[in-house]
């Protein structure tokens, strides 16, 4: 009896996807989705908009990140993208001679949604931990919720979880009030 060995999925592989879907690399495997939705593209959006003056350029904030919106992170052989990435400014080198970013994050979020949930919570996370990742948020656009987890000694440990319309202030950017409410599409 003889077994075919699969063949593992490399970044190559990622160039033969749909204009229209995300591709990652997880555990040697292709994962596809579809571009986001609009509930998702607006926590997302939001989200960034509000990290991006105060935690890049330091107005109202202490500056010295840069968060990036569906960045391609290497986590060994797995190539994720997650929805928003942060990192230490002095951590990210400028250029790298290939699309993806190799400098683990300092921060990362998932806006999740019914087909990605499954995914995000088990196999991203348990990279993120193995990575260590210090500390990944995870939105839920559907039931208007976040949760925040911070990485101690390789376990994630539940900072909060929050929801509907509360006002927040979260590790690793807990000198900003989150309105949750402009998440979900409110404007105040």
């Amino acid at each position: 009896m003889s077994t075919t060995a699969k063949k593992r999925a490399t970044y190559e592989d990622l160039y033969r996807i749909p204009e229209n879907m995300i591709g990652e690399i997880i555990d040697g495997e292709i994962h596809t989705q579809p571009r986001p939705s609009r509930k998702h593209n607006q926590a997302a959006s939001v989200l960034n908009g509000e990290l991006h003056e105060p935690y890049r350029y330091g107005r109202g904030g202490p500056g010295g990140w840069i968060i990036l919106f569906e960045a391609e992170v290497s986590f060994g052989e797995n190539i994720l993208v997650p929805d928003l990435a942060g990192w230490k400014a002095e951590r990210l080198p400028d250029e790298q001679d290939h699309n993806w970013i190799d400098v683990i994050p300092d921060w990362v979020c998932e806006v999740i949604s019914p087909s990605t949930a499954k995914i995000d919570r088990t196999k991203k996370m348990s990279l993120y931990g193995v990575y260590e990742v210090p500390y990944v948020w995870l939105i839920d656009p559907n039931t208007k919720t976040l949760e925040a987890f911070k990485l101690q000694e390789g376990k994630w440990m539940l900072l909060g979880s929050y929801a509907d319309e509360e006002e927040v202030s979260i590790e690793p950017f807990s000198e900003l009030k989150l309105k949750l409410s402009r998440l979900w599409g409110g404007i105040k």
